[in-house]
């Protein structure tokens, strides 16, 4: 049943038509009778409800795919082209997606794989790595660390580096960060050194602040070119939305 029907039947409750039905004078008696009508109209017809609730999702849905978009639009620099993150995949792929992760982050480390094999396996998506780290100190020195390899051995050792911390088994301190530089061949001392200056303090700052802008509270999250993607999707639904996007 349409929930317009339900609309129809509280109209014709009332004796007089609904286009002069007065709810705001309704005596007492009516509005009782009013009310238990109603009541038994939906005890009678529960499906109405369960529409209506669909209906209302929906509607929100929209209201924030079209806010969502806004956000992304108002700061697209700072998000696809900010001079600082780490770019992957193809650099000129007809699609980009973008990544806010932490290292810590179950869902983070679930996604890895399945974002490596859907850049690998399509070929013309371009990766944006964000660090954001939430959870705690060791997310904190994790992303530290990301961000001093990047800067001081490039991007393809920042590659090295994320990888390896995404799959890092062992609580994250100082001595195990030396030790997995030590095992990437890179300047422990001065990596360990760097992960406190100035340098990395402002490019995570920058990203938090892009973040709160754009209301990301979680991770993962995602940017699909006008899209948000707030949470873990599995592999064949990002794949449906890259599909998706690329008929737009």
């Amino acid at each position: 049943m349409k929930i317009l029907t339900l609309a129809a039947a509280f109209a014709a409750l009332s004796m007089t038509p609904a286009t002069a039905l007065d709810f705001d004078n309704l005596s007492e008696a009516e509005r009782s009778a009013f009310r238990a009508e109603v009541r038994a109209y939906l005890l009678d017809n529960p499906e109405v409800i369960i529409e209506a609730v669909e209906q209302l999702e929906s509607r929100q849905a929209q209201d924030q795919a079209a806010q969502d978009a806004a956000l992304v639009s108002a700061n697209a620099e700072d998000i696809f082209d900010d001079g600082y993150s780490w770019v992957g995949g193809n650099p000129d792929g007809d699609i980009t997606l973008v990544e806010f992760m932490d290292y810590r982050c179950g869902y983070c480390r679930r996604a890895f794989p399945e974002v490596e094999e859907l850049i690998a396996s399509d070929g013309n998506i371009r990766l944006i790595v964000k660090e954001f780290p939430i959870l705690g100190e060791d997310s904190m020195l994790s992303s530290r660390f990301a961000v001093a390899v990047k800067q001081m051995e490039g991007d393809d050792a920042y590659k090295s580096a994320h990888d390896a911390l995404m799959t890092l088994k062992s609580e994250v301190t100082p001595t195990a960060l030396e030790r997995l530089a030590d095992n990437l061949g890179m300047d422990a001392n001065a990596i360990l050194e760097h992960m406190d200056s100035p340098e990395v303090t402002e490019e995570i700052r920058q990203t938090r602040a892009l973040a709160q802008r754009l209301q990301i509270t979680g991770t993962p999250t995602f940017v699909m070119e006008d899209q948000l993607l707030r949470g873990y999707l599995p592999l064949d639904n990002m794949r449906a939305l890259v599909a998706q996007k690329r008929q737009d």
